[in-house]
């Protein structure tokens, strides 16, 4: 029985990514375009200032996958599997614990849905939002999956926590009560938390590199201008470059405010088909609850029929 939910919650994420994909390749992939192409043309840039400048040039590196295999199977296999996992972790944790709450086993699958969207993306991208390529340099990959990981983990552990303080607090202040109560304490631990973890500006990688071309101190990764960081004038392509003069304008605003807000509609609508279709398959595969049958009245006496003696 076990496994054949866990089916259910992989197949209703396998069917969430298929929309998710397809959102994404219409309304996601023109962004990502555009902070390639930023990318790229920003690339040649640093390469010619660090020519100029007599500093090293490193060399670009091999493009495994297209530009054509990424946008259409790379995405689609990512998200699809992606879901997919998302799905069977939801069956998982609805088997662990449809035994503890007397709630219809659909309700319980959009709650376990709801706290997943929460925690492993929205409230982690509140400390680190979602970026487009151009954004995140490749000698911090580590340490920002590692960062990332840890802020999902708090988040889960937070929320389970928030709903246990809840469920504790119910008796005496009332639901309503306690789920402020423990909204609140959650929102405050959560708080110091995203505190106390740095800013990937702030990562030894980043601060070490500030004194390289494109490499300007901020609490991001976000690419701000490129400039002449030298106290001599450069010249690249015949043209002459002044000291502190910008050559490459910074990442775009709008094009990575765009990419993450479509990010936060294709999770939420992932995780809402999630909730939405293993919800009713698991119904379906369980049946509605039985009703007990009604009493049957022991017939009564026949009335006398007039006429009759």
């Amino acid at each position: 029985m076990e496994i054949r939910i866990i089916l259910r919650g992989a197949l209703s994420g396998v069917i969430a990514g298929i929309l998710g994909f397809a959102f994404a390749r219409v309304f996601a992939e023109p962004v990502i375009d555009k902070a390639i192409a930023y990318e790229s043309g920003r690339d040649d840039v640093l390469a010619a200032l660090n020519k100029a400048a007599g500093r090293v040039v490193a060399p670009d590196g091999p493009e495994i996958f297209s530009r054509t295999i990424q946008s259409t199977i790379g995405i689609a296999t990512g998200i699809i599997v992606f879901s997919a996992a998302m799905g069977a972790l939801v069956a998982v944790a609805y088997l662990v614990l449809h035994g503890r709450f007397r709630i219809r086993p659909r309700n319980l699958a959009w709650m376990i849905a709801g706290f997943g969207f929460l925690g492993v993306y929205l409230l982690p991208s509140v400390k680190y939002p979602a970026n487009p390529p151009a954004i995140g340099h490749t000698f911090t990959i580590t340490t920002r999956g590692q960062l990332y990981l840890s802020v999902v983990a708090c988040s889960l552990i937070l929320l389970g926590l928030a709903a246990c303080l809840a469920r504790k607090l119910a008796p005496r202040f009332g639901l309503l009560g306690a789920v402020l109560i423990a909204a609140v304490a959650f929102l405050v631990v959560y708080g110091v938390v995203i505190g106390l973890l740095p800013a990937l500006g702030d990562l030894p990688g980043n601060v070490a590199a500030s004194s390289q071309f494109g490499y300007a101190r901020a609490a991001t990764e976000t690419p701000q201008p490129i400039v002449n960081i030298l106290s001599t004038p450069l010249t690249v392509g015949g043209k002459v470059i002044a000291p502190g003069q910008i050559v490459y304008p910074g990442f775009d605003a709008d094009v990575l405010w765009k990419f993450r807000w479509y990010s936060v509609i294709n999770q939420a609508l992932i995780w809402l088909t999630v909730a939405l279709v293993f919800g009713a398959l698991l119904e379906r595969f369980l049946g509605e609850p039985r009703r007990e049958p009604e009493a049957r009245q022991a017939p009564g006496p026949v009335p006398a029929i007039s006429g009759q003696p």
